[in-house]
């Protein structure tokens, strides 16, 4: 698909849930999300069906997210026939890791390629903290397991926050050192506010470069993150830059969320139901929406907050 700015649409991201086992501060409430009923949510076979729809239109890649996708009761089996829609050549998937000991193998063997893991800190009470509820230990574990499992690839997602984690970016990188993982430093995004994070929360991915001057620069692989190098490591340091060095000029994705709806971008209110719909209908909304994929998604900082209209867990990191 190309849309209307000739940008090639060739990735979608999936929300299988907007249900997880943490509670992020940046993400979602403490609360949780208010339970919708199994009817207003995509079934498995509508999740398919719309894969199905977006590889007839040239989606090539497919990330599976939450939410944590993984509390997904039904995730191993969705994950093995979206592998297996002709045209589909990738899918991979962004989970907390929490509970890949589990899981790891039989994601690898339904079809999984690359797993994204999330880790915000090296603290056992800062990632208490972050998560609300989370235990360092168990992630590890999950990384562990992710590695003894055979992806082709796994990247570590830091979200980078002054004041919280920015003392921590010389050890976070420096798990490339010790594992064959790329470790990407994203800036916050101003979205979910659960009043932790003041403007000076909002710092940008330079620091990682003022913090680490003996960075090397990678051989870039064509996604958004600029990659570098530590001298001896196992794998490459991204710096995602979403609101410092926006990328929407080559923004090649559309996301679909838990409950029907194709959003053309992550950080606009609009949105295309596809619930309900069989394969011609979905493809008609995708190319809809695709069509009327804004060009930017206009100013993000501490006090110009994302238009998007859902908290994060509710449209799928």
């Amino acid at each position: 698909m190309i849309d209307n700015c000739g940008r090639t649409i060739d990735y979608m991201r999936i929300s299988v849930t907007d249900l997880c086992n943490l509670r992020c501060r940046y993400c979602m409430g403490e609360e949780g999300v208010c339970k919708k009923t199994h009817q207003e949510m995509m079934s498995a076979e509508e999740i398919v069906t719309a894969v199905k729809a977006a590889a007839g239109l040239g989606i090539r890649k497919i990330r599976i997210t939450g939410g944590e996708p993984l509390v997904k009761r039904n995730i191993v089996s969705i994950c093995r026939n979206i592998a297996s829609v002709e045209g589909i050549e990738e899918v991979c998937m962004t989970t907390n890791g929490i509970l890949l000991p589990d899981m790891a193998e039989e994601l690898r063997a339904a079809g999984v390629t690359r797993l994204n893991l999330s880790l915000d800190t090296l603290d056992a009470e800062r990632y208490a903290f972050i998560t609300r509820r989370g235990d360092l230990q168990q992630f590890f574990d999950g990384l562990e397991a992710a590695l003894s499992a055979g992806f082709d690839k796994i990247k570590i997602n830091v979200v980078l926050i002054g004041g919280f984690n920015d003392d921590e970016i010389r050890p976070l990188a420096e798990l490339t050192l010790k594992y064959p993982v790329d470790v990407r430093f994203i800036e916050l995004m101003p979205m979910y506010d659960s009043g932790d994070f003041d403007e000076k929360a909002f710092i940008f991915s330079e620091c990682v470069l003022q913090e680490l001057p003996e960075l090397e620069k990678a051989k870039q692989d064509g996604g958004v993150a600029k990659l570098y190098r530590l001298p001896g490591a196992k794998g490459n340091i991204g710096l995602i830059s979403p609101i410092s060095a926006h990328f929407c000029s080559s923004c090649n994705r559309i996301r679909l969320t838990a409950d029907g709806k194709i959003k053309p971008c992550l950080h606009s209110s609009e949105e295309y139901s596809l619930k309900g719909m069989d394969l011609a209908g979905m493809k008609q909304v995708m190319e809809l929406a695709v069509f009327h994929k804004p060009q930017w998604h206009g100013v993000l900082d501490a006090h110009n907050r994302s238009e998007a209209g859902r908290w994060m867990n509710q449209i799928g990191g």
